[in-house]
């Protein structure tokens, strides 16, 4: 039989502390989320590789590494509350949730959106809430947040998003087309209309579509 436990740890200490993660609550937290229950059942001896895996609806669910280095760049809290544009199968909002409050998420695809919705009820992951809809629009009335996390890449940081993100929170996206580099981008928000940005590196995204995409 698959050891998953073993392989997490692996994942852990390897392909995230290995590659200069150091934050504990993050590690913490990958090493609490069962990463292959987030895939198909034929992909689930491949959940902790450090690679992304196809899911359904054309998307896929991210790279360990990089779920780890967006939520450390994001500065996530014990008593945060975070939004994260694109659930995906759920495994990044339920990486979170482990870490956060309360964390916000939205997902495009209904078909992801009920299957994330079924695995964060299954697992007893009670603080997460998710919402099937244009997740380029935010969450306006769970706002203002201390952190963002975009998991789709667009050309540019939608306005909503912006407006919802607290004085001194962080909004983490990725930048650049589907056919074009992209560039992971972490943003500070400084007051009301002034963010000062830092380049986190080059990633590989879906589109993040919707209004304001």
């Amino acid at each position: 039989m698959f050891d998953f436990a073993r392989a997490r740890k692996r994942m852990v200490d390897v392909d995230i502390a290995g590659r200069g993660i150091s934050a504990h609550h993050v590690l913490q937290a990958m090493q609490r989320v069962p990463r292959e229950q987030f895939v198909d059942a034929w992909l689930r001896e491949r959940a902790y590789e450090d690679r992304p895996l196809p899911i359904a609806e054309g998307q896929t669910i991210s790279q360990p590494y990089i779920v780890a280095l967006m939520l450390d760049a994001a500065e996530i809290k014990p008593e945060s509350c975070v939004l994260e544009v694109g659930a995906g199968s759920g495994y990044a909002a339920a990486v979170m949730s482990r870490i956060a409050e309360q964390v916000y998420t939205v997902e495009r695809h209904a078909v992801l959106g009920e299957a994330a919705r079924k695995r964060f009820e299954e697992l007893g992951y009670d603080n997460i809430h998710l919402r099937i809809a244009d997740g380029t629009k935010g969450w306006p009335e769970a706002g203002p947040f201390d952190a963002i996390i975009v998991a789709a890449s667009g050309q540019s940081t939608p306005q909503a998003l912006k407006e919802q993100l607290k004085i001194g929170g962080r909004l983490i996206i990725p930048l650049g087309g589907q056919f074009q580099p992209q560039e992971l981008v972490g943003m500070i928000r400084i007051n009301k209309r002034q963010f000062e940005e830092e380049s986190l590196g080059s990633v590989r995204f879906v589109p993040l579509l919707g209004e304001q995409g």
